[in-house]
């Protein structure tokens, strides 16, 4: 039986069918190399996002998310974020820097959200 996956945003497991948004994950966890730059990267892959021709006007749902989405929020979710999961390699001395690195690159991505809300717009519409 060929198991090899025909569509990574989704996944069966135990027979239920589950919506993974992984095409959406922070590339940022793999190379934390030059995060200002990335923080401000358009993001041309989300052309291939599988929903993103079911999408509404992502820039309608941008200006009404935008504002409850803020650098306090961010905080708060990435101080959830189970000290396990942080890695504390080469990159980061403990977990309070890395915890801290995240806030700065999302509050970055934030304050860039214009650059990839156009971006995921137009492949929306193309």
């Amino acid at each position: 039986v060929d198991r090899t996956p025909r569509n990574p945003n989704l996944l069966v497991w135990h027979r239920k069918l589950w919506l993974i948004d992984h095409g959406a994950a922070l590339y940022i966890h793999h190379t934390w190399r030059d995060p200002e730059t990335r923080s401000r990267s358009p993001f041309p892959r989300i052309a291939d996002h599988i929903l993103l021709p079911f999408a509404d006007p992502i820039s309608a749902v941008d200006r009404v998310l935008r504002d409850r989405l803020t650098p306090d929020v961010l905080a708060t979710i990435v101080a959830r974020i189970p000290e396990t999961w942080l890695d504390t390699g080469a990159d980061f001395a403990d977990p309070v820097a890395h915890r801290a690195a995240y806030v700065d690159y999302l509050t970055r991505r934030l304050d860039a959200a214009d650059v990839f809300v156009e971006e995921a717009e137009r492949a929306r519409i193309a």
